[in-house]
């Protein structure tokens, strides 16, 4: 982050005012033993908004009215929940990390999201991004065709295509997938 302050991420997309105001999780939130010195963890704390998550939550908070709405049919698991920073604090996606741990990461990933998936009998995973998607079907292969996967346009500020309406996007996408009607009171 440019403020050099690192977000709640105990949320997937964890944005502090969605995770404090709508989904009503409050507390306070443990530094890890290593904490980089310029990404110090501040969890309820951190003062700088989270665009993705801003995007993700206000999206559905609009959409949904009350989270209870949302999770009646939903379950947001994050693929990978771990941060990876370089010497200088700047943020390392799986991506970036050298091939052979980033597989042997991505392998643990997969493992936990084919547990999630069972355990809750899921029968629709909507891969948040291509990667997401990717590692969805690579990791559900066991599961397809019971088990569908399908993909929604991530909603980084990296994305020229989400700068121009990722919630517009979203919704049109959702409506493809016949979800509106589930997250709808």
């Amino acid at each position: 982050s440019a403020s050099g302050r690192t977000p709640w991420q105990k949320v997937p997309f964890g944005e502090v005012n969605v995770v404090r105001d709508w989904l009503g999780i409050g507390g306070t939130v443990s530094t890890p033993a290593q904490e980089h010195p310029k990404r110090p963890v501040l969890g309820l704390e951190c003062p700088q908004s989270e665009v993705s998550g801003a995007r993700f939550w206000g999206f559905f908070q609009n959409l949904c009215g009350q989270p209870e709405v949302f999770f009646r049919h939903c379950f947001v698991h994050n693929l990978c929940p771990l941060l990876f920073l370089d010497p200088n604090g700047r943020n390392l996606t799986p991506a970036e990390l050298p091939a052979k741990q980033r597989e042997q990461l991505l392998r643990v990933c997969d493992a936990a999201l084919f547990r999630q998936v069972q355990l809750l009998e899921v029968r629709l995973v909507v891969g948040v991004g291509r990667l997401a998607e990717q590692r969805a079907r690579r990791a559900l292969a066991g599961l397809l065709p019971e088990v569908r996967v399908e993909w929604l346009l991530h909603p980084s500020p990296r994305s020229p295509q989400a700068n121009r309406g990722w919630e517009a996007a979203a919704k049109d996408r959702l409506s493809e997938l016949g979800l509106l009607p589930l997250l709808t009171r």
